[in-house]
């Protein structure tokens, strides 16, 4: 238990004090250090139990599948811990089976997709209208430039581009400013561009923003 100690003087008490003191900080050490690590392998198995139960029972987005069911098509940065069970294939820009991403797919899913097609996501190599459609979940704000990227897919789609895209407030983004549609267009004209990540995403959004947003790059939205 902690201990206050006033010390007057030197003596054998005070340093039977300071070893007791000593030993219980030493002690303590240890035991803060293994209740972090138990409440991470807690929170760790707590989150790949939601996966993997998710992945058993194969539940299809109802919105996703809506649109997309039956159709063939292009899925940008597949990940197996956030499967949608589409008719795609798999387009990723690393070849790598051991970068930050799939490390973290093993993580909760204890599996990765398998990558068919290396290729940056806003370039791909596909002639126009070569698919049915284009689909990307938690991918568009991993771009420099997002309106590249969804233009690419509009080239490539020939009914539709479906886009699953966080939402600022349930992020770890909640406190940064909105990623406005005239920053996005500015980058854009200047053909902005970037191998590096971003501290988090380069750019965040709200379903509202998004909307307005695809509205100001000439985009019609069928539904959200």
């Amino acid at each position: 238990p902690p201990q206050v100690i006033r010390r007057t003087a030197h003596s054998a008490s005070d340093a039977t004090g300071r070893d007791r003191c000593e030993r219980a900080r030493r002690d303590s050490v240890p035991a803060v250090k293994l209740n972090a690590r138990i409440a991470a392998r807690i929170d760790l198995v707590r989150r790949r139990s939601y996966v993997l139960l998710g992945l058993l029972r194969r539940r299809d987005s109802k919105f996703v599948a809506s649109y997309l069911r039956g159709l063939q098509g292009v899925e940008i940065g597949a990940s197996a811990h956030n499967r949608y069970y589409l008719n795609a294939i798999n387009v990723d820009r690393f070849a790598s089976m051991d970068t930050p991403y799939k490390q973290e797919e093993h993580r909760l899913a204890m599996h990765k997709a398998k990558v068919d097609v290396v290729a940056p996501g806003d370039e791909l190599p596909f002639a126009d209208g070569s698919f049915d459609f284009v689909f990307s979940s938690h991918v568009i704000e991993h771009f420099p430039d997002p309106i590249r990227a969804l233009y690419e897919w509009v080239r490539v789609a020939r009914r539709y581009v479906v886009v699953v895209v966080p939402h600022r407030d349930r992020t770890t983004d909640a406190d940064r400013p909105l990623t406005s549609s005239e920053e996005l267009l500015a980058r854009h004209a200047e053909g902005f561009t970037s191998d590096e990540e971003a501290p988090t995403h380069w750019s965040v959004w709200t379903c509202e923003s998004f909307l307005e947003f695809c509205e100001r790059i000439g985009l019609r939205v069928l539904g959200s």
